[in-house]
């Protein structure tokens, strides 16, 4: 039997069809993702326009691994400002091209300005004085290509962005507001106002079994791709490993797609393999990368 590459990667798949049609065999290119438990033996691939093709394992005849599609740098800026305003923390505001964000100092991700189109140096250094101003250090999310960072530039907390097409499936309870249960295991100490924040869009929290959190926005991109991002997913130790990240994570995209979303990302550190393996068993693949920079570092 053809050993086939992990979970998440992209192939052409070669396979027989049934013996009654003209062909004997086709292929199909795609990303393989992780089938059902049942499924049964079967390969599952998920084609670039979203459509599902299951073929039996043992009708598989070849398959070779296909190089990532290239992202262009507009479809990371589109995507980046989209995630931006699904995170904005408490205070935010434009800056030219730049978005500043103001969380009350809880998450980086709240307290950090994404430079959506950078133009020059004076911007960086008029975020850094919109965070002085706030106490805080000036600190940016730079995205792949949206800002290029000379290589000596120290970086912190390098991220994943991971991204699907939304396929539903399942539903689960989503609220607009986290209750005391839902911070009881989130277990994290983020304001519920720096939690519920959203920009031109709606935001929900999810809860499974008494055990399992987590929150999805879902904001729109300037080029009208509705996005939705998936974030603050958490298991109780106790309930780990019985499925219940991925029903949730399944149960918020379907609450996303009923309000338009038709994509969706998400944001994991690099060393998080554990949340990796799960996002690309849902067929989430890299989309870009982005890191942190101090702006102090920069002028």
């Amino acid at each position: 039997m053809i050993e086939l590459p992990e979970v998440g990667t992209r192939v052409s798949l070669r396979y027989r069809l049934p013996t009654d049609t003209d062909r004997p065999m086709t292929d199909v290119v795609g990303h393989i993702v992780d089938p059902s438990d049942d499924a049964g033996d079967v390969v599952r691939i998920k084609t670039r326009r979203g459509d599902i093709v299951d073929v039996v394992r043992e009708d598989v005849l070849a398959v070779r691994v296909v190089p990532e599609m290239p992202v262009r740098t507009g479809e990371i800026r589109n995507l980046e400002h989209a995630a931006a305003l699904g995170w904005p923390g408490t205070e935010h505001q434009w800056l030219g091209g730049w978005l500043l964000r103001h969380g009350r100092g809880v998450t980086r991700r709240a307290n950090s300005a994404v430079p959506l189109q950078y133009s020059s140096f004076s911007e960086i250094a008029q975020v850094a004085d919109w965070y002085r101003a706030r106490g805080l250090p000036a600190l940016i999310s730079a995205p792949d290509r949206l800002l290029r960072l000379p290589d000596t530039t120290p970086t912190d907390a390098e991220n994943l962005v991971m991204t699907a097409d939304i396929a539903p499936s399942g539903e689960i309870p989503v609220s607009q507001t986290p209750d005391d249960a839902w911070l009881g295991i989130y277990q994290r100490d983020v304001p519920v106002d720096v939690l519920t924040a959203v920009v031109d869009g709606e935001v929900g929290f999810g809860m499974l079994d008494g055990a399992a959190v987590g929150r999805v926005a879902v904001t729109e991109a300037p080029d009208g791709t509705r996005w939705a991002g998936v974030s603050a997913v958490r298991v109780d130790e106790s309930a780990r490993r019985q499925g219940l990240a991925r029903t949730l994570c399944d149960g918020l995209l379907t609450w996303a797609h009923q309000r338009g979303a038709t994509r969706c990302y998400v944001q994991v550190v690099d060393e998080n393999t554990g949340a990796r393996a799960l996002y690309e068993k849902m067929g989430f693949v890299v989309h870009h990368r982005s890191r942190y920079v101090r702006a102090e570092d920069l002028l």
